[in-house]
């Protein structure tokens, strides 16, 4: 339970972190309540996950499920670069990511 926990706490990392786009430098206010809310409910669903599992493969996973989910919502949002070399570096996170799974 506490890995679908920490799935779901990085899906929000990504949520604030969209969220931040939208706050226009924390002017809007709908927006900045939306991504602050994301943020606490991420680091509880992190700080619950984390009652089970090691720090630092908590902590990694989730920061990696966002930075992944960060590029795939920037790209699909914003029309963000799709280039080689970057969709490679997320290749590489995904792949210690699963490191870090199966090595737990």
């Amino acid at each position: 339970m506490s890995w679908i926990i920490l799935f779901f706490a990085g899906l929000f990392e990504v949520g604030w972190a969209v969220g931040l786009k939208y706050t226009d430098g924390f002017s809007k206010p709908l927006p900045t309540a939306l991504t602050a809310l994301a943020m606490i409910i991420s680091l509880g669903l992190l700080g619950l996950a984390m009652k089970e599992l090691p720090l630092g493969t908590a902590y990694a996973i989730w920061t990696g499920v966002g930075a992944v989910g960060t590029v795939i919502a920037g790209v699909i949002l914003f029309g963000e670069s799709m280039a080689l070399v970057r969709l490679l570096s997320v290749a590489l996170i995904i792949g210690g990511l699963v490191g870090l799974k199966l090595s737990h």
